[in-house]
Formats: C-alpha cells, sequence, structure tokens
C-alpha cells in the first residue's frame, strides 16, 4: 500500500531555509500560491499586501514568510523602506535654496568689487542668494577714486555699501584709503590674495599648489609659464578656472569670511 503523510501542510510552508526578503514595491508582480492568485501590488500596509490582478480584481493577503512566489521563486514580501527625506536643496554658497523664489526689488544698498574677475566669481557663488536678498553687485575698476565713489553713493541706514577690495595689505596706499571711507554704512573688506585666482583651492584645479612668481613679474603670466598654461590669454584661463567652481567648497575660507561679512552688512536691518 501507498503511504501518505498525514502531514497536510502545503509545502512551500513547511519549515524550510529562508527565503529571499523582496521590498512589495508597487507594480511588483507576484502570485499567491495557495490560491494561484496573481497579480500586481498596488498597496502594501502594516501586516498586509493587496495585489491587483489582470482583470482589475484586489486580493489582499497577509505577509508571511515564504508567502509569495516571484516568477516561479519562493519568496518573502517585506514593506518597502520609507524614502529618506531628500536633503534641502542648496545653493552654491551653501544656503538651503527657496524653488521659485523671485528676484528682490534691488534694495538701495550695493556690493561693490574691485576686479572684473572677482566680481565674476561673487557672481557665480552667490548670485542666487543675492538675488533674493535684493542685493545688486557691481563692478569696481580700481580703489584710488573710492572716496569719490563712496561720496556719490551717500550711504546711510537705509542704503548701505559694502566693497570687497584686492590683497588689502596694512599700511599701503589703498589700506590708507580703505580706512578713509570705512564707517558705519560703508564698510571696506580686502581679501588677502595676490590675486582672486588664489581664493581658488589648488585641489579644486588638479594642482598641488599656487606658484610663487617672482617680485616685478606680472602674476597671472607668471603663474600660467610655472602651470604650462597659456599665458598668452590670461582671460580665457580665467574663464576655465571659473568653471571649476562649483560652489563655497572650491573656494578658501577667507574669501568666504569676506563676502558673507559684506552680505551681512549690506542686508542687515537699520538700527533703532
Amino acid at each position: 500500500m501507498r503511504q501518505y503523510s498525514t502531514d497536510l501542510t502545503p509545502p512551500w510552508k513547511k519549515k524550510q531555509a529562508p527565503a529571499p526578503e523582496i521590498p512589495a514595491d508597487p507594480g511588483l508582480v507576484v502570485e499567491e500560491p495557495g490560491t494561484g492568485f496573481c497579480g500586481a501590488v498596488i498597496r502594501c500596509e502594516a501586516g498586509t499586501v493587496t495585489l491587483e490582478d489582470r482583470f482589475g480584481k484586489h486580493r489582499v493577503f497577509p505577509l508571511e514568510p515564504r508567502g509569495f512566489l516571484l516568477e516561479g521563486r519562493v519568496v518573502t514580501l517585506v514593506r518597502p523602506s520609507a524614502p529618506a527625506a531628500a536633503a534641502p536643496a542648496r545653493t552654491a554658497s551653501g544656503s538651503v535654496a527657496v524653488p521659485g523664489a523671485r528676484a528682490r526689488v534691488a534694495r538701495a544698498g550695493r556690493i561693490y568689487v574691485e576686479g572684473r574677475h572677482d566680481a565674476e566669481l561673487v557672481e557665480k557663488v552667490w548670485g542666487d542668494d543675492l538675488r533674493i536678498e535684493g542685493v545688486v553687485v557691481e563692478y569696481l575698476e580700481g580703489v584710488d577714486d573710492l572716496p569719490a565713489i563712496v561720496d556719490a553713493f551717500a550711504p546711510g541706514p537705509d542704503a548701505r555699501l559694502g566693497i570687497l577690495v584686492d590683497h588689502l595689505v596694512p599700511g599701503t596706499k589703498e589700506w590708507r584709503i580703505a580706512q578713509s571711507v570705512t564707517g558705519d554704512h560703508a564698510l571696506v573688506v580686502g581679501h588677502p590674495y595676490i590675486d582672486i585666482w588664489e581664493a581658488v583651492k589648488p585641489s579644486s584645479l588638479g594642482i598641488t599648489g599656487w606658484p610663487r612668481v617672482p617680485h616685478g613679474q606680472d602674476w597671472k603670466t607668471g603663474v600660467c609659464r610655472a602651470l604650462g598654461w597659456p599665458s598668452e590669454n590670461t582671460g580665457a584661463v580665467w574663464q576655465a578656472i571659473l568653471k571649476r567652481v562649483t560652489s563655497y567648497k572650491d573656494l578658501e575660507p577667507e574669501l568666504l569670511r569676506c563676502v558673507e561679512h559684506l552680505i551681512d552688512h549690506v542686508t542687515a536691518p537699520p538700527e533703532g
């Protein structure tokens, strides 16, 4: 006589090695072997999964170990992991981006930046922030005429003026001019770099460091020659450098402090 087992447990539910755990993502097609119902996952809640077959019929099944077949293989469906909260988008300066924000109407306050390359770098990294704050950046050709420029601007509580100048060294003529115009509503800040190129981290450009250029030699030309860059067109070299700057992380901390100081000064609310 043929012997029959008294164990009526379906083979797929007998104690076996753990089956692969598969997230019950919407759209995943599986079969519940006890009923033969085959359908796509449309919903997964605590302890259950809802399947929809090709006729639009829905069935709810418990999320049991080894409870489903996926392409003929026994699997254990599990709830999908909750998606991680997306980190807020950031501007190039590191500020939290405001999607869809329109530029604010320009305020009376301004930031003047000495040097065309300096102004381009400030625009690239801080441009989004400045537009939201309504701060206009203007190119300043030099500091010799700074007292007259500041007088003409007439800075005040509602029209603060911030000025970023190159390589401001105490005791120099430029330093004395800057000191003469700095006051409650006008602030002159100088970065310590010979040229704004130096404010870009060498690592962002794939070089070990900025070369020393002998005194009396044009700094940009000397740098290009030392690094094997084309020295006959330093403007094109600068544009190549600028393309490598994607955020504040590519800039030296001292420049960041200078620009943030100026932005805080210009956007400070009137006292009293």
